[in-house]
């Protein structure tokens, strides 16, 4: 434990800590001190922050800015090592004609290099830092997440695994970790497991690595969307080790370079147990590979948590309680399905019921409750497991997903034979389940007699808490939006002229918004839409029909996330697609 560091802490923060205690702060990464030591203390981490910064007197450095100047001054494995960034104070200057904007102009020796760092500084790093630059130093403390990102937006993810620079100015702890990696395929190694790290920082559910003409380009998707990860300069020469690398950790045949494979890697970081799925695919140029994240341990979530409204729980709740029939999820992947039927699963979850689900894969791990991963390269498909299940003298079935119509005849016989049966479909809205089984070969019938409640749902992204403002709105692009929504801008309750809209801070790394919530469309059958199921109408009079009975669709749901704060009319328009006329 490094006691001078805390000796340094001011007493009102480590003063009631027990030793133990004290460890656990100074045993984490450099970066994660802070939140290690607010979580201990209970306090909010702005607070803990603030009271070092007075204490050390030291400045906090707010909406930071890299200095493009210095930032070639220190090695990237130093910066990612100890977490310091050269800063920029005050307003950037505005460009010039005659400035080369690619080649800043290097300051002199006596200018001051201000740099932020998430920690408290120590003699070692200081000593290192003069090492290669000569320039007094002028330490700033900051948010450790805002610290981390711009480190990796300018020096790239693994930038300090790939970095051809010498070792000795890491510390000790490095060093030890370092002490047998002497070649190449030991900086691979290191720099895939980085990435990997990275996205579970950034909580992202994917990672695509993808060969380009010239560049192998890494994205992770966060929030639903892509976003391109920064990386090393030198990481072409890099490109066919790290694509084994990633083979090899999954388990797959290196060799085998014309054919797309699929396999799956655990992976153990920082007390995090991850189930990836990896896909690789032949491109012109590489084999590009994606990996799914899946946290076997992550939190799960309630309805409200989800983001159902008091009307849309008592509706499901009231299904939920039903000793028979089907209850679908609908949308598209990456949507929220399989979390939306975890969270029902965790509402009826009792000694009295007996509960069994086929999944592939299994995301979340559920006390009580019989689990099954579906293996179709040894024949235990969806049908297979679902027929077998039927024997386990079941009250409840999960199924992951209805894909072919034998699945499908097997959960409606089972929900026909005194079974509630949860599974997904892929659709675009509730009213679209039914034609979907309907053309699977299904018989329109058993549809209407099977199936109780369909719920279709997207995911836009949550405003940031911290940093959300309120804008004005302009009101001849506010009509049309609510026309695409398919609203009637001419009600009173859609007249509003602010909205809440994304500004960008530290917390949310400049997005806006930070997490996601849901909006959803419930469809519930009564005795109109019961006949037009049978005469297999068209999901277009379905959904016309449904609405004049008072169906909420997507874009109705997502207006009311828009007035309460929670998200923007840009991001529900993002994912919503109006099928209703």
């Amino acid at each position: 434990m490094d006691l001078l560091a805390a000796d340094s802490l001011p007493e009102s923060l480590i003063g009631s800590l027990e030793e133990e205690q004290q460890q656990l702060v100074f045993e984490a990464a450099r970066h994660e001190r802070i939140a290690t030591l607010a979580t201990v203390l209970e306090q909010p981490e702005q607070d803990v922050l603030t009271a070092i910064a007075n204490h050390a007197g030291l400045d906090i450095a707010s909406d930071l800015r890299a200095d493009d100047s210095s930032l070639r001054l220190l090695p990237a494995r130093l910066v990612h090592e100890y977490q310091i960034l050269p800063i920029a104070l005050g307003e950037p200057a505005p460009a010039t004609e005659d400035e080369d904007e690619d080649e800043p102009v290097e300051p002199g020796a006596d200018t001051p290099l201000h740099l932020a760092t998430a920690w408290l500084p120590d003699d070692v790093m200081s000593d290192w830092i003069h090492t290669f630059t000569p320039r007094p130093v002028v330490w700033h403390l900051a948010v450790a997440e805002r610290v981390h990102q711009l480190i990796v937006e300018h020096f790239g993810v693994g930038a300090a695994s790939l970095d051809d620079g010498d070792d000795d100015y890491l510390s000790p702890e490095a060093a030890k970790a370092d002490a047998d990696i002497v070649d190449e395929d030991a900086a691979v190694v290191r720099f895939v497991t980085e990435v990997i790290s990275q996205a579970i920082a950034d909580e992202a559910t994917d990672i695509h690595f993808e060969p380009q003409e010239g560049q192998l380009r890494i994205r992770y998707r966060v929030d639903g969307l892509l976003v391109p990860v920064p990386v090393p300069e030198n990481l072409l020469r890099y490109q066919d080790a790290i694509i084994s690398r990633v083979k090899i950790m999954a388990r797959l045949n290196i060799s085998e370079k014309r054919l797309p494979q699929d396999g799956r890697i655990n992976f153990k970081a920082a007390g995090v147990v991850l189930d990836i799925r990896v896909s690789t695919f032949p491109t012109i140029y590489a084999e590009s590979i994606s990996l799914r994240l899946l946290n076997q341990k992550k939190q799960a979530f309630s309805m409200e948590k989800l983001g159902m409204s008091k009307t849309e729980q008592d509706i499901i709740s009231e299904v939920l309680v039903y000793p028979h029939g089907i209850i679908l999820v609908t949308g598209p992947t990456g949507s929220g399905k399989s979390t939306s039927l975890n969270a029902f699963l965790r509402q009826i979850n009792s000694t009295d019921l007996r509960i069994i689900t086929i999944e592939d894969p299994i995301e979340y791990e559920i006390a009580g409750v019989n689990q099954l991963q579906v293996r179709s390269e040894i024949g235990l498909t969806f049908a297979s497991a679902l027929r077998h299940v039927l024997r386990q003298d079941p009250d409840v079935i999960m199924v992951g997903e209805i894909r072919d119509r034998e699945t499908a005849d097997i959960a409606i016989r089972a929900s026909l034979t005194g079974h509630l049966v949860f599974s997904t479909i892929h659709t675009n809205d509730a009213p679209g389940a039914f034609t979907r089984l309907v053309d699977m070969g299904i018989e329109p019938f058993l549809v209407a007699s099977s199936i109780e409640l369909v719920i279709a749902q997207r995911l836009v992204r949550r405003l940031c808490p911290e940093c959300a403002t309120v804008q004005d709105i302009n009101p001849i692009k506010h009509r049309d939006n609510l026309l695409v929504l398919g609203l009637d801008p001419d009600k009173p309750e859609h007249q509003i002229t602010t909205f809440k809209a994304p500004c960008g801070c530290d917390r949310c790394r400049g997005t806006g918004y930070r997490g996601r919530i849901g909006i959803f469309e419930i469809f519930r059958l009564n005795e109109e839409l019961h006949e037009l199921v049978l005469k297999r109408e068209s999901t277009r009079t379905l959904g016309q029909v449904a609405r004049k009975h008072g169906m909420r669709t997507l874009g109705q749901s997502g207006w009311e996330k828009i007035v309460a704060g929670y998200t923007t009319m840009e991001e529900v328009l993002r994912v919503v697609t109006v099928t209703e006329s």
